[in-house]
């Protein structure tokens, strides 16, 4: 990798190859996309407005009070942000999050961790990367609801806001992701589908079989109609969580240290998958100076020491590196086992756990209650953010913020076979305390590398194997992400799509100001 930085021509050229980009490629499908909208009366709320929801229209706002937020309504989209509540009410000044007492992670640290089960229809914040995904698309006419099927490439979750989009511009959405994934999610797409049998496709593997999923997409994209839109190569992926992302975990920072004049924002925390939720951390990391700390699965080493393996953390993605990570911005790499999280799984969510959190533990019954929010990827966040406050002896002025990417309901049948393996004689105050004692008061899974200037090249080289030599990326696009200039510069995309959003709105008479 060249150590010469690029300059700004450079920069605009990598952006361009990239797929970003303001200007319509095509008229004729901008104006069918236009009168798709048109028809189905669908409005597109703006970055900024989801950054900020108090600033939409109360027009907008009106009609969700009587809306099922998990309903395929257009409507909804105005729901895409974190500031909503989980009986769909909202948007509320604060984003829903708990803060992690002493008690449960053994640290001095303050942790707090924001619910992502509050976004529409998926109950999970990957709606939100899928949003982002597509809607640039959209307003530069490069994708054309009426007659392109986008395909969304996933282990899960992103895959299901893609097809809760695609179904609410009647457009065939394809669901790509692997067999081993939850059952949840598989009824959920079979339910909103709009032909299950071709629209579901199933690669082998689970969590950490990213390849195989990308093999299926290069078989697909050979037919002119399908539009491929991959989270782990879209960098409006990594842009709308810096845009919309970033300023919601700064609102629950404020929020939770209102009155202080010694906290400080120390670290950023966020599982791997495709890296665009890392996004928030750039964000963080410009305005407040937080570390960005990626975590991976302990059984798929990937980040930490170029490992590989087979994991059950659904919710992160391994054995690659993905072209949208800001690699030399990252500062460290925690690894936390699968063991781990499905033990945290079990310790929130059966009676016995809960009463021993409650009556040995000490944590309020509310508080208890509220884990039941943290699905498998979202207990690996929270490990990894007690891993770093360890590994940086981090204090009660220091601040970790973290997210929970989607709730434990997904999780449900995985749940009842684990601990059929493992507890057959049930799940006991036994067990829950060598749980308890074991993963959140040892801590002796998570494995926690800092990332030096060499560390990050190493990463950031890995990552060739994949995006050069697999997917066809020029070698020029991909060592231009070594700079941090070509991600500072494609910043000002956000506020130029909210231009084309207003737009594009004007044009199908959906207006958002009315």
């Amino acid at each position: 990798m060249s150590k010469r930085g690029i300059d700004g021509s450079e920069v605009a050229r990598a952006h361009t190859s990239l797929g970003l980009t303001t200007e319509v490629a095509d008229q004729g499908v901008y104006d069918r996309t236009v009168a798709r909208f048109a028809e189905r009366d669908i409005a597109l709320p703006t970055f900024a407005e989801l950054a900020d929801p108090s600033t939409i229209p109360a027009a907008r706002l009106a009609p969700l009070s009587g809306l099922d937020r998990n309903e395929p309504d257009s409507r909804n989209l105005f729901r895409v942000h974190w500031f909503g509540g989980l009986d769909g009410s909202g948007p509320h000044a604060v984003p829903d999050y708990i803060e992690l007492p002493p008690e449960l992670t053994g640290v001095d640290a303050r942790i707090l961790l924001g619910f992502g089960n509050r976004f529409p229809m998926i109950r999970a914040h990957k709606v939100l990367a899928a949003y982002a995904c597509l809607v640039p698309r959209l307003v530069t006419g490069r994708f054309d609801p009426t007659a392109h099927r986008a395909v969304w490439p996933s282990t899960g979750n992103y895959a299901r806001g893609g097809i809760a989009i695609s179904r609410i511009m009647d457009c065939r959405g394809v669901a790509v992701l692997p067999e081993g994934m939850s059952k949840a999610r598989f009824d959920w797409l079979e339910q909103w589908t709009l032909d299950p049998t071709n629209d579901i496709i199933r690669t082998p593997g689970t969590e950490s079989n990213v390849k195989e999923i990308y093999d299926a997409c290069n078989e697909l994209e050979k037919d002119p109609e399908i539009e491929i839109i991959n989270q782990f190569s879209e960098f409006s992926n990594h842009l709308g969580h810096y845009a919309v992302t970033g300023p919601a975990l700064e609102r629950m920072f404020e929020h939770a240290t209102a009155g202080s004049g010694t906290a400080r924002l120390a670290a950023y925390v966020s599982a791997s998958g495709s890296a665009g939720t890392l996004g928030a951390g750039d964000y963080l990391k410009d305005h407040h100076g937080a570390r960005i700390v990626a975590v991976e699965a302990l059984e798929c080493p990937t980040l930490l020491e170029n490992g590989f393996g087979d994991h059950n953390i659904q919710g992160i993605g391994d054995k690659h590196v993905p072209l949208i990570h800001n690699v030399m911005n990252t500062d460290d790499v925690v690894a936390v086992s699968d063991r781990s999280t499905d033990a945290m799984d079990a310790l929130f969510n059966t009676d016995a756990g809960k009463a021993y959190l409650v009556d040995r533990v000490g944590l309020a019954p509310a508080l208890v209650d509220a884990l039941q929010h943290m699905g498998y990827s979202s207990s690996c966040n929270a490990l990894a953010a007690i891993k770093i406050a360890k590994e940086h002896d981090l204090g009660r002025d220091d601040v970790i913020v973290t997210v929970a990417t989607d709730g434990s309901e997904l999780y449900d049948a995985e749940r009842a076979e684990y601990l059929a393996t493992n507890h057959p004689n049930g799940y006991d105050s036994v067990a829950a305390a060598a749980d308890f004692g074991r993963e959140l008061e040892a801590g002796d899974t998570a494995q926690h590398l800092e990332l030096t200037e060499a560390e990050r090249r190493r990463v950031f080289n890995l990552g060739y194997f994949t995006w050069v030599e697999q997917q066809g990326t020029s070698f020029e696009d991909f060592t231009a992400r070594a700079d941090q200039r070509f991600w500072d510069g494609m910043r000002h995309f956000v506020a130029d799509w909210d231009e084309l959003i207003t737009e594009f709105n004007s044009r199908t008479g959906t207006r958002s100001d009315d």
